[in-house]
């Protein structure tokens, strides 16, 4: 048996399915070359018979990675495969991922379907996508609840007509990882053509349980890992990619297996996905968290200062985290600027680096030193989020213990410009009702967070929204050293998100 193992990212298409974490094109092309970077073999980049704007991105990712397999999403109706074929035919290394619910519960409830009808329509998918490529994957959704004899027949099937990887997806995290491995070892032992095929393993984290699972399955001979940076997904998340690789590293002596994944780009891409999504990182996250590397006990202090192996089991340098970070300033230069971007993870166009230096520049002459995070807010407002329709201009509020806060704003709508005022219970509420009225919406505001981007009072207030309209959710993030300036950039930022799920309505919403 080979002791490599396939990571097949999702954060693009399962990773996109978390609640508010919708990504324009523009922002799924940046990370999906990061995640190139990183040493990807397989990127699901989307969906596209969801929607014009999933197809679109999938077709330009598509087009722009080289060393990535790069897979779309399709059910087994004919229809989908198109869909699918159509949007990644020009990619390098293009896979067709076909899937269909195999658990009695689905196909009862939800599909209205026998055994062999769901057989049948496996068989003709998997044969029509393979008239298109030879990187055929099929999934049997639901398959942990699956009849494992019934999984078997369905997996059989698929290889026969011509399916390369077979996927065992964990689909509603129900999964206990002894019981996971030993339907891993059953499917193996009872798919007579198996050794035909990878197998590959889908995990949900409903029950905290992704990652226990996905290592068991890969103990039991799974060969393919199916992940999201930062375990991001529909519900409670996806496996996360940087904790089963770091697992893999860290213990080869119990799991004697190998990843083509570049460990120190692994910190960098994380930041990437939690700017782009919106999703901010749990401080006590495995491996990416803030606190995963910080000691604050003294008896723990001292043991990492005489050997920091008594307490971290791996080092920060490892996942790309530096313990020496270079500090820019007003007085940093532009190729200085340039280098120390590359080096998080951003390589910028010329014009892109004009903008940002501009920008950087402005920040510099309010912050006496720079650190990766504020550069990342930078790159994050200043190159990620050029195709948005609607843009902060101006913001001007009044407020105190004695007079009724109002805030005075200018934003743009596709480029027009229009401005107004208006008055609310605090500054921040005086700012959403301003823009709402100018925007002509008032979503619901669901969540309002804010947080520090670094130490010091000059810091970099970091304020994330969650906004609900006519049933979408929408997150938003902005950061400023003025905390009301970040609010308003957060809440415009959901705005924006907002208006391109209107444009890109997911018809699917919950597969695998």
């Amino acid at each position: 048996m080979s002791d490599r193992i396939y990571i097949f990212d999702t954060t693009l298409r399962d990773g996109e399915q978390s609640p508010g974490a919708s990504m324009n094109a523009g922002e799924k092309i940046r990370l999906a070359i990061q995640l190139e970077k990183l040493g990807v073999d397989i990127l699901e980049a989307g969906f596209p018979a969801a929607s014009k704007g999933d197809f679109d991105a999938v077709s330009l990712i598509a087009g722009k990675v080289q060393k990535m397999e790069v897979a779309a999403l399709a059910r087994t109706g004919r229809d989908d495969i198109d869909r699918a074929w159509q949007a990644i035919q020009h990619a390098a290394k293009p896979r067709i991922h076909t899937f269909i619910a195999t658990s009695d519960i689905h196909m009862k409830y939800k599909l209205d379907m026998t055994r062999d009808q769901v057989i049948d329509a496996t068989v003709d998918a998997v044969k029509y996508a393979r008239s298109f490529t030879d990187r055929v994957e099929f999934s049997a959704e639901d398959g942990s609840r699956s009849d494992r004899d019934f999984l078997c027949r369905v997996f059989e099937a698929a290889i026969d007509a011509g399916a390369t990887t077979i996927n065992l997806p964990d689909t509603v995290g129900y999964a206990i990882p002894e019981e996971f491995s030993d339907l891993v070892k059953y499917v193996m032992a009872h798919t007579p053509n198996i050794h035909k095929a990878v197998l590959s393993v889908h995990c949900h984290n409903d029950l905290g349980l992704a990652t226990a699972n996905t290592l068991a399955a890969i103990n039991a001979g799974a060969r393919q890992a199916e992940v999201t940076i930062n375990g991001i997904g529909e519900r409670a998340g996806n496996t996360s990619l940087e904790e089963v690789v770091m697992a893999l590293n860290t213990r080869p002596n119990f799991l004697p297996v190998t990843t083509n994944i570049q460990t120190e780009y692994i910190y960098p891409t994380s930041r990437l996905v939690s700017m782009i999504s919106g999703i901010l990182v749990q401080p006590n996250k495995a491996i990416v968290g803030a606190n995963a590397f910080a000691h604050e006990a003294g008896i723990h202090q001292d043991g990492v200062l005489k050997n920091p192996m008594t307490y971290e089991i791996m080092s920060p340098e490892t996942i790309g985290l530096s313990t020496n970070k270079l500090v820019l300033g007003k007085h940093s230069g532009r190729h200085a600027l340039r280098s120390h971007l590359k080096n998080l993870g951003y390589d910028l166009t010329d014009e892109e680096l004009k903008l940002m230096f501009i920008k950087f520049k402005d920040l510099a002459d309010k912050k006496k030193m720079l650190v990766d995070e504020d550069l990342e807010a930078l790159v994050t407002e200043s190159i990620l989020r050029t195709d948005d329709i609607f843009h902060l201009e101006y913001l001007h509020v009044i407020c105190g213990n004695t007079v009724l806060p109002m805030a005075s704003i200018k934003i743009s709508i596709n480029g027009r410009s229009i401005q107004g005022a208006d008055y609310g219970n605090g500054p921040i509420d005086a700012t959403y009702n301003t823009i709402s009225k100018l925007a002509g919406t008032k979503p619901e505001l669901l969540r309002f967070s804010v947080s520090a981007l670094t130490g010091g009072t000059d810091s970099q207030g970091e304020v994330t929204v969650r906004l609900r309209e006519n049933g979408l959710v929408a997150l938003g993030r902005g950061s400023d050293p003025d905390i009301i300036t970040a609010s308003a950039k957060a809440f415009v930022n959901g705005l924006n998100r907002l208006e391109y799920l209107k444009a890109n309505p997911i018809q699917a919403s919950q597969v695998l």
